[in-house]
């Protein structure tokens, strides 16, 4: 199946500061595809890249089954939203909107026909004479998304559209957004700093680190099988809990070793390609249960320095070996700052990295 998107060997440098390095992905056709990353990553250069709006040194850009390397943005066949609304101040919702079609000659009519469909989509139907200084943030980005959905193009580039929002209001646009790539069916590449937008829009999330994706797959892959060390601290809230040790193979069953604790890996999917040495084992606070001796896990014992109540669920900050933990647990937590807590450990559901940080 040919690629919406195809992104190869891709290179941008600054004199001799590079950015990105042979960087090469392949978006499909109707995928929901988010750039996720820490500030400076080269998210935002990529999406740029792909947009035309950013030289490259070396490589080639492939929009739908078009070389586009060294063609203009206008010409690339591409819709894009900004974190800015960067809406004309004087026009109306209906001029914004129709403000690009106007320059490149469409008929009125077709015109008229576009911003109703898009209106409608994005519930403008009723601000349509509205300037946008009488709209809310939420309303300005929805104007915002229309003008790139007026084009009527088959790929849709979002940068950072919701981080101007408040919570509420981001909660409410990213389901919106959800919604319209469910019904339009165009391929959309989104950046966000934001792994909860990333978690619940993308259907595959490339995650960046200084220029190089560290992982490209599904959100449940990359949350339950994160690739290394830094895709497992970077993905979960809290995050991933860490604790340093090694992999000892001298019985039958291999066992995971780190400061008196002792772990059974018989459950571990990749078990035949353990090997003894250095290790990090990796569990989510939500596999951390304040009642695991009761479970039979492996447990830890530690003090507690800090509790979150967070409605449905709780968060319990603990102390051991000199390490602070976070373990996730339903409803209201019966321990306050101070007390002690024995958290089980479920081993089938931690991840363990090499020396060098890679997924065993």
């Amino acid at each position: 199946m040919q690629s919406a998107v195809s992104v190869k060997d891709l290179k941008i440098a600054y004199g001799d500061h590079t950015v990105i390095e042979k960087l090469s992905i392949d978006i499909a056709p109707r995928e929901f595809l988010v750039l996720l990353g820490p500030s400076g990553c080269g998210k935002s250069t990529l999406l740029n890249a792909i947009a035309g709006l950013q030289d490259i040194t070396d490589g080639e850009m492939w929009i739908s089954g078009k070389n586009v390397t060294w063609d203009e943005p206008k010409d690339r066949g591409i819709g894009m939203v900004f974190q800015s609304y960067a809406l004309y101040p004087r026009m109306t919702v209906r001029k914004n909107l129709s403000f690009g079609l106007r320059v490149a000659g469409l008929p009125k009519t077709e015109i008229e026909a576009r911003i109703a469909r898009t209106a409608s989509l994005l519930h403008l139907d009723k601000l349509l004479e509205r300037r946008p200084s009488e709209l809310s943030g939420g309303q300005r980005q929805r104007v915002a998304i229309g003008r790139a959905l007026v084009r009527e193009v088959d790929v849709f580039l979002f940068d950072e559209p919701l981080s101007n929002l408040d919570a509420k209001l981001r909660n409410e646009l990213r389901v919106e957004i959800k919604k319209l790539h469910q019904s339009l069916g165009n391929t959309m590449i989104y950046v966000t700093h934001d792994q909860v937008e990333a978690l619940t829009l993308a259907d595959r999330i490339a995650i960046m680190k200084d220029g190089v994706i560290q992982q490209l797959a599904t959100p449940s892959e990359i949350y339950h099988h994160p690739a290394n060390l830094f895709v497992a601290g970077f993905i979960g809230a809290p995050a991933m809990n860490f604790i340093e040790g090694r992999i000892a193979v001298e019985t039958s069953t291999p066992i995971f070793e780190g400061d008196g604790l002792q772990i059974d890996l018989s459950g571990y999917p990749f078990l035949t390609s353990i090997k003894a040495g250095p290790a990090t084992l990796g569990i989510r606070p939500e596999h951390l249960a304040p009642d695991g001796a009761a479970r039979g896990w492996p447990t830890i014992l530690g003090t507690v320095s800090v509790v979150e109540p967070m409605g449905a669920d709780t968060v319990i900050w603990f102390d051991w070996g000199g390490e602070t933990f976070s373990c996730r647990t339903m409803g209201d937590a019966a321990f306050t700052p101070g007390s002690r807590i024995t958290a089980g450990l479920d081993s089938a559901k931690i991840s363990l990295f090499d020396a060098h940080g890679a997924r065993l």
